[in-house]
């Protein structure tokens, strides 16, 4: 049987070992969280972040992981609202560790469990809903990373519960 594939319209950054997968209407911010990602790797706030792909992302399940990739003539470009197209150094490929859902419709202050999860392509993985007035998502995945005690892309299974048992 092929591999399950699909582009959609996402961006996605390798932080660490593993990729934000951020999805969301257009105009939700999507391109300004993956850049905010990675100044905060440059500025020491994560330990690495590079683009792997803004505006259509091609994802692939392999071998129970969902691999994401740039759009072919997108590959390395990133959109900053109101400036124009940047060329960034880029990841042509990565593992999705975390989904980030802005503009959500179903985000809660405090997500019931069955939120805190997304299932694409049969590979379940934690997710973030993000309310449409929302501010700060930056703050919260750094936050993540401080109460663990550990690099975001080291926990990411522990990010979106950090305080279950």
């Amino acid at each position: 049987m092929p591999p399950a594939t699909a582009t959609i319209h996402a961006s996605a950054v390798l932080v660490g070992a593993r990729a934000v997968l951020i999805r969301g209407p257009s105009g939700s911010g999507k391109s300004r969280l993956a850049l905010e990602l990675i100044e905060a790797a440059r500025y020491g706030a994560l330990p690495f972040a590079r683009l792997v792909a803004d505006d259509r992302v091609g994802l692939e399940a392999a071998n129970g992981r969902l691999l994401v990739r740039p759009a072919p003539p997108l590959s390395g470009l990133i959109e900053l609202r109101g400036i124009g197209i940047l060329r960034l150094a880029h990841e042509p490929c990565a593992a999705i560790g975390l989904v980030v859902d802005l503009a959500a419709a179903d985000a809660e202050r405090l997500p019931q469990a069955e939120n805190r999860t997304v299932e694409i392509f049969g590979i379940i993985l934690p997710r973030l809903a993000v309310a449409s007035d929302s501010t700060g998502v930056l703050s919260s995945l750094l936050a993540l990373r401080t109460s663990s005690g550990e690099a975001v892309a080291d926990c990411w299974q522990d990010a979106v519960s950090p305080l279950d048992p």
